[in-house]
């Protein structure tokens, strides 16, 4: 090991990419990372993977933060990584508790994370960059809302809508006309992305208030990402995978591509919107989708590991004279695939 070594606190350690990013940070092959973990399950994975684990109370708690500081003082950690998007604002908005500690937060500041994190507020954003985005209505009542869908081509072609804010594809649906129910029932899993605009109508009638809903234009394409690291507005490394093969919600297989429009693109959103540290940017059929301020599921290489390479950035490590050098490592040959493993213990 060359460098010296450095000491983490690292939040959700439950969620589904910690494991990994757990397994790469300390496979970086330049330094000792020692990584504590804290969650709000006294079962998650990451109590088995890393050097040391805490319970904390839940990202929406009112006692979080507290909790959170309670360990990063015990720890006296470096760093303290976010991974969780119902931790990431809260954190932010209470960085100098932490700093304050010795610990320095690896998250994006609260303007960045608000905007990122409520997609109809990004939407309206980047509606004033030339950057494609599917059309977007906001109805305010179940009449708009079925006004809306016929606006937007319904029944002749499906559309689709979800909450603005929404973790994964919760709340998420498809209303199309062209629905088997038979079929449905009896050869898909019973997480059915579809419904008709009377399945709505029926589920909404005399439900008030009316609650808060995108719909959009439904783009049947593959879905791609950008993750990258950003500091102060501007793109420092970058990484463009495709997301394949869904599962409860998630994406569970991914290959790195080379997409330099994509990335042209994002770069565009990255500085409008003044983005720093980890940013996950996904587009659909080349138009802008959303918008993750945090880590999300890498495709690593041994020799790029974007979140290590965001520690090395902030710390000071990383130069401008670099990045080119480091951003060439990328190998579009490489591929991941996310499967379910277990772990055993005695109690």
């Amino acid at each position: 090991m060359i460098l010296p070594p450095l000491k983490i606190v690292l939040t959700a350690v439950g969620c589904p990419g910690a494991s990994t990013l757990v397994r790469m940070l300390k496979a970086n092959g330049e330094r000792q990372i020692v990584i504590h973990g804290v969650d709000m399950r006294p079962d998650a994975v990451g109590r088995f993977m890393c050097d040391g684990f805490s319970i904390v109370p839940p990202g929406n708690s009112p006692d979080y933060i507290a909790g959170l500081a309670e360990v990063v003082e015990r720890e006296q950690p470096d760093l303290l990584f976010v991974q969780s998007s119902h931790e990431i604002e809260t954190v932010a908005r209470q960085r100098d508790v932490f700093e304050a500690l010795g610990a320095r937060v690896l998250a994006d500041g609260v303007r960045g994370i608000e905007i990122a994190s409520d997609k109809a507020v990004m939407h309206a954003a980047c509606s004033k960059i030339p950057v494609p985005q599917p059309v977007l209505l906001r109805p305010a009542t179940l009449e708009k809302f079925v006004a809306g869908a016929r606006e937007l081509g319904y029944p002749d072609v499906p559309v689709c809508f979800k909450p603005p804010v929404a973790k994964g594809s919760r709340g998420f649906r498809i209303l199309s006309a062209e629905i088997d129910r038979v079929h449905g029932l009896l050869y898909e899993k019973p997480i059915n992305r579809y419904m008709t605009l009377d399945d709505f109508v029926d589920l909404f009638t005399g439900y008030e208030p009316f609650p808060q809903l995108m719909l959009m234009e439904y783009v049947d394409a593959p879905e791609i990402t950008v993750d990258l690291f950003a500091d102060k507005g501007e793109v420092v490394f970058h990484q463009t995978r495709t997301r394949e093969e869904f599962l409860t919600g998630l994406a569970m297989a991914f290959k790195t591509i080379d997409r330099p429009d994509l990335v042209e693109l994002t770069r565009k959103v990255v500085r409008h919107l003044a983005l720093d540290y980890y940013q996950s940017v996904q587009w659909i059929g080349g138009k802008l989708l959303e918008i993750n301020p945090r880590v999300s599921t890498f495709v690593y290489q041994e020799d790029f590991i974007i979140p290590y390479l965001g520690i090395k950035y902030a710390l000071g490590e990383i130069g401008p004279d670099d990045i080119t050098e480091i951003q060439g490592r990328v190998r579009t040959t490489r591929r991941s695939v996310r499967y379910y493993d277990q772990v055993f213990w005695d109690e």
